[in-house]
Parts: structure tokens; sequence; C-alpha cells
């Protein structure tokens, strides 16, 4: 994410715009006045994903493919699944994908669209198989269901939960397609904490999480939770993450280098598998 993100209509569809991430790094086919538009949430998603990770990712909930797509900008050894519910946004995702600008990315990334809370076979003939992925992340609606809802219907599906399980259906999905020793990483609301560590339970273990302030001295606006399926090793709470820093809207240089991909917010506690 840039900045100021460079945006252009796109020409063949005027209701989407292709914006700039990564300063270029890669670019993103979004709807122009409808649906969630990517943002600092998905680049501090991706950085969670460790240096030198390979294999398979799953990005669940990705919207229009921002945070799958920037860890695997950042990643050269790593693919991407882009899981998305929505028609319009994983037609966005696929529009992402083919872009000229994606060429380096293109073979590294795929959608799939379906309901990330789909469960047994339901899910599995979906396409998300058992065992079949490295890393998750996990972008899901947290707003609440009784929060004031935007008449936006698109947008409305993308940041409201529609039950009150919303975690445990979507951590039972990762935990269920995750590989042993795999890592699932979350990002919402810190009053979502309780019920994200309640949906962790013992399907993981090392739970790391991270509070990120708007400025110095205020308080939270999102969580990252990391955990790895199987580990017993103990919970931590890590330093936080500093988004704006100085007069006006600047960001952190921290957040500078999270947000473009130049640095990733790797895990610190060792992973202890289970006996």
């Amino acid at each position: 994410m840039t900045e100021t993100p460079d945006r252009k209509t796109a020409n063949a569809a005027p209701a989407y715009t292709i914006d700039a991430f990564h300063n270029g790094g890669f670019f993103l086919v979004q709807p122009a006045d409808s649906g969630h538009r990517a943002g600092m949430d998905a680049m501090l998603l991706a950085a969670t994903v460790p240096d030198g990770a390979a294999g398979v990712l799953a990005d669940l909930g990705a919207g229009a493919g921002a945070a799958g797509l920037a860890a695997i900008n950042r990643l050269p050894t790593l693919s991407a699944v882009l899981v998305e519910r929505a028609p319009a946004m994983a037609e966005c995702a696929r529009r992402s994908i083919g872009l000229q600008e994606n060429a380096h990315l293109a073979a590294r990334a795929s959608v799939i669209e379906a309901d990330v809370s789909l469960n047994g076979n339901q899910r599995r003939e979906a396409g998300l198989a058992d065992y079949a992925f490295d890393h998750v992340i996990l972008n899901p609606p947290f707003n609440s269901a009784s929060d004031r809802r935007t008449p936006d219907a698109l947008k409305a599906e993308a940041h409201a939960m529609e039950t009150d399980d919303l975690f445990e259906r979507w951590l039972r999905t990762a935990a269920a397609i995750l590989k042993p020793g795999g890592q699932v990483s979350v990002i919402a609301r810190p009053e979502s904490l309780a019920e994200i560590l309640t949906a962790l339970g013992k399907r993981f273990g090392g739970v790391e999480v991270t509070p990120v302030i708007p400025r110095q001295g205020g308080n939270a606006i999102r969580i990252l939770v990391t955990a790895i399926k199987g580990s017993r090793a103990r919970m931590s709470l890590r330093d936080r993450i500093l988004v704006h820093q100085g007069p006006g809207h600047d960001f952190s240089g921290q957040m500078k280098d999270l947000a473009n991909g130049r640095a990733a917010w790797p895990r610190q506690t060792r992973n202890r598998p289970p006996k």
C-alpha cells in the first residue's frame, strides 16, 4: 500500500479502479463506489507471514486479494489461494491476477469462490482440502451485527458478522486445511480477542497477540493474532505496532515498512510441536 495509492479507472470496467500497493509492486482491481476497499488491515495481515515462507497460503475472506497478493509479492517461494464468497469481489480478485502489472504473480495465485464457513465434504468439494496449506490468513467481517450497517450491501457483507460464532467457523476451517505446524494469522478488533482465543482452543498454540495503535498514547484499534497448529507453547502479548507518528496522518517508519512490503512482523515464540 502506498501512502497515497495511485488510482486510475480500469478501461474495461468503469465501475472499477486499479490501485497500486507495495509502491507499485502489485496492483489490485477494486469496486470504485461499493464494497470493501483494501488498505492497512490487509497489509498488516500479509506482514505476519514470515520472511522465507514457502509452500501454499490460503487467504480466507480475501476480497479483491490484497493480503494474499501482498504476501506472495514479498515472498517469491510462496503461492496463494484467494478464497472469497462474494461473486463481485471474487471477480475483482480474478481481474487482479490477470492484470499485466501482476504478470510476475499470476502463476502463483488462484481464486476459489466459496464460503469460508463450509464444513466437511462441502468445504473439500469447494477446493479447501484437509492439510493442504502451509499458512492461513484471515480478514473476517469483524464488525458486530448490532453495529450500524452501511446501506452498501457488498460492503456490509465484508464488514459485519452474520453469526455470533464467526471466529469459531473460520478458525475451524483454518485448522482443517492447515498442515500440522502451519501458521494461522487473524486481524480483528480488540473486542474480538476473547472469541478468537476461544475458537483457537486446543487446535492451536503459541498464540501471539499484537496491538495496533493509531498513535503514541492511543488505544488499540486492531489486534494481530498468530498461532501454530498443534503447538503447545504458551500465549504471549507483544509490543505494539504504531500506525502514525508526528503531526498529520503520516505513517510511522515501522508502518511504512510493513505496509509497503519492506518488512515482516515475524513470530517470536519458538514452536513446540505436540507430543
